[in-house]
């Protein structure tokens, strides 16, 4: 079998890649998550997960490189990120009783197969907010500490408490790998799952 390689250092990715893959390699993309001018949450969610899987496949031989990126959209706009504890508590409180819908894009390149090998997909997943006071984003907050997810929130966690309910296709989505879309396409390219 070839390498499989994630590129991305994040842990949700790696802990839900380890549920089909027993094997596998974590490498950074160092990749510029900057939204370009007019660039919808769905388009920068496919760009950066096409950009961080061609990153990590110039590295390397042969392999199946995972790139993947989650972009949430509130009425249009893109929540990144919030990084600080005053930011996260402006995201939740502007995504209170709101409908959030978050893009996962996820790209896989065959290297074996040369550079026009480039299978992807992307799943949207809407998460509905149920109405939150200052007093909840605050604990939840303090609790969870989720300055690294996109929307502040981490649903794998504590995070669940705070949504009404979630329509998705495919629940792994929102942690921020589609699993069934990647299964699908890692057996597109040639690869036994289970």
């Amino acid at each position: 079998m070839s390498d499989l390689v994630l590129a991305s250092t994040s842990r949700y990715r790696r802990e839900l890649l380890a549920r089909l893959a027993p094997s596998f390699r974590v490498q950074a993309s160092h990749v510029d998550e900057t939204a370009r001018a007019g660039e919808s949450p769905s388009e920068l969610a496919r760009r950066l997960a096409l950009a961080k899987a061609r990153a990590v496949a110039i590295e390397c031989g042969a392999a199946l490189v995972i790139g993947s990126d989650q972009v949430a959209e509130l009425d249009g706009r893109s929540l990144g990120k919030p990084g600080s504890v005053d930011a996260a508590h402006a995201q939740l409180a502007a995504c209170s009783g709101r409908e959030v819908d978050f893009h996962t894009a996820l790209c896989v390149i065959d290297t074996r197969a040369g550079a026009d090998a480039v299978h992807s997909a992307v799943d949207r997943t809407r998460v509905v907010f149920r109405t939150l006071d200052a007093a909840t984003v605050k604990r939840y907050v303090e609790r969870e500490q989720p300055l690294d997810c996109a929307g502040s929130f981490k649903c794998e966690g504590l995070g669940i408490a705070l949504f009404e309910r979630i329509e998705t296709l495919d629940p792994t989505a929102l942690v921020g790998l589609p699993l069934i879309a990647l299964a699908r396409l890692l057996r597109v390219c040639g690869m036994e799952v289970p």
